[in-house]
Formats: C-alpha cells, sequence, structure tokens
C-alpha cells in the first residue's frame, strides 16, 4: 500500500488537473469502493453505476479536500452517494406504489438476497442498512474506528458499541442457520 506522502502528492496532483493522477486514484481506491458497493447493494450493475458516479464525484470535489485521512474523506463521499441511490429508491418505490394503488396492480417483491454471491453478504443484507454500512466501512473501506467516529458524527464508543453489535447480530443469524 502507498504511505499517506505519496497519496497526499497524487491528490496534488490531481488538485492541479492531473489526468495520470485521477487515473492513480482510480486504481488505488476501485476495488476497494466496488467491494463497499457490492456489499451493500448485492448488485453488480448497481455497484458498476455508483463506483463511477463515484469517480465523477471525486473529480468535481478533489478541491474541497484539505488534508487528514483520504481514505475517509473518500468514503465519506461514497456513503453519500450509498445514502443518495437509498433514497432515490425510497421515492422511486412510494411512486410505484402509489401508481399500483391507482391502478390496482400488484407490485411484486424482489427478493433482494438473491444477487448475494456468498454467505457473508447474505448475512450482511440481513443487517439493518446502517449496521451493514458501519460494517462495510469497518472491514472493506478499513477505515479505524476514530475514523468511523468522525464519519459519524459520534463518540468513538457510541461506533464501538454498534461495531460490536452489529458483529453480535450477525454471528447470531449465522448460528441459527447452522442449526
Amino acid at each position: 500500500m502507498i504511505d499517506d506522502t505519496e497519496l497526499n502528492e497524487i491528490v496534488t496532483r490531481c488538485q492541479k488537473g492531473d489526468d495520470a493522477a485521477y487515473a492513480e486514484l482510480v486504481d488505488m481506491f476501485g476495488g476497494s469502493l466496488y467491494g463497499y458497493f457490492y456489499r451493500l447493494t448485492g448488485n453488480s450493475e448497481v455497484s458498476n453505476d455508483l463506483l463511477s458516479e463515484m469517480f465523477m464525484k471525486l473529480v468535481k470535489k478533489i478541491d474541497s479536500y484539505k488534508g487528514g485521512s483520504f481514505k475517509k474523506w473518500i468514503f465519506t463521499i461514497a456513503s453519500n452517494i450509498f445514502y443518495d441511490y437509498l433514497r432515490f429508491r425510497y421515492r422511486q418505490k412510494k411512486l410505484l406504489d402509489g401508481k399500483a394503488e391507482n391502478v390496482g396492480e400488484a407490485i411484486l417483491e424482489v427478493d433482494e438476497t438473491s444477487d448475494l454471491r456468498d454467505e457473508l453478504e447474505h448475512y450482511l443484507a440481513k443487517l439493518d442498512t446502517d449496521t451493514a454500512e458501519l460494517l462495510m466501512l469497518r472491514f472493506f473501506g478499513q477505515l479505524s474506528f476514530k475514523e468511523l467516529a468522525v464519519l459519524r458524527s459520534e463518540p468513538i464508543g457510541t461506533t464501538l458499541s454498534k461495531v460490536h453489535r452489529g458483529l453480535k447480530k450477525m454471528r447470531s443469524l449465522m448460528e441459527e442457520n447452522e442449526q
């Protein structure tokens, strides 16, 4: 992995409009950001769309990065993009539900876990969105507890507790499945 000094140099080059530096950031963070989105959505097409949006935002917002943890900064943007996606889906579902009621059509529920490819993603999907995102940021985004607490504007103890409860809930779901 690249050290903070080298990363800051790449970011500085991006802020000056260096296209090669943007390509380096895409190479560095593309995989982990895709994994973050995929584990939250369980859908590769949606994850690719969110990743594309992420890198478009990176180009627009790179000048707003003023130092500190670049990883935290970039995953904050990713988190905001994911929440925008959820809000869009919620509005879309409400609109469709309203139309279905007016026309009298039934809307089929889609089993969102059907696209999940491994056991971990299956259990993450059973958690509430906030907990699943927190675990994704911690373990797939590799953010420290301190970075998570700052990102979520909450005390570090609260963040530690939420991660612990989320892991405990996942363990419980896994044990239930084994029986």
